[in-house]
């Protein structure tokens, strides 16, 4: 496989590989590897701030009390004790 790249990249990238330690094909590699990972994470929707900001807000409810019915009923009777 051929790829054209322009001289002036391609000689920065070989001495950024040099100095790394690393052949110019790895580099490249890890570039695309780290470029692709990135771009299927883009393709997801992404989580609005808002919900962001209130995961941890309030108190852990149990896994079978999936409305949370039981936790608020609990939380009615000590509030109006």
């Amino acid at each position: 496989m051929e790829i054209a790249i322009n001289s002036q990249l391609y000689k920065q990238a070989s001495v950024y590989a040099q100095q790394q330690g690393l052949s110019l094909p790895s580099v490249i590699e890890n570039f695309l590897v780290h470029f692709v990972k990135h771009s299927k994470a883009a393709g997801e929707q992404p989580v609005p701030d808002v919900v962001l900001s209130l995961l941890g807000a309030g108190e852990p409810v149990a896994e079978d009390d999936i409305n949370a019915r039981e936790a608020y009923y609990q939380y009615l009777e000590e509030k109006y004790k």
